[in-house]
């Protein structure tokens, strides 16, 4: 289904690529901070920047989060700063609840 924009008054319309509407919405989610779920098991937060067409991600202040066996042991976070995820590892990403209204519910499950 495609969108229709105006252009240059209202009797010229374009239509908008589904690449160009994945751009606008990963654009709206830059500095968002997001919480992404790794195949090991681990959980990083951090600051959405950027990403690139393998999926990759790059989240700046992450924060890393182990998997733990008892659900009553949290433990402490690492600290990580700059991280890079490879998309492969990506299991989940999702938008933290305080960004989540500015990006209007923004969820993927996989890239």
């Amino acid at each position: 289904m495609a969108t229709m924009i105006e252009e240059n008054g209202p009797s010229t319309h374009e239509e908008v690529s589904p690449w160009l509407l994945a751009r606008q919405k990963l654009e709206g989610l830059l500095n968002k901070n997001m919480k992404i779920r790794m195949t090991d098991g681990r959980t990083l937060v951090g600051l959405f920047l950027c990403t690139d067409r393998d999926c990759n991600v790059i989240l700046g202040s992450a924060q890393e989060f182990l998997k733990s066996t008892d659900t009553f042991s949290q433990g402490e976070p690492r600290v990580l700063g700059l991280a890079m995820i490879p998309g492969h590892h990506v299991v989940s990403i999702e938008v933290e609840a305080d960004s989540l209204e500015e990006a209007q519910g923004f969820r993927s499950n996989r890239c």
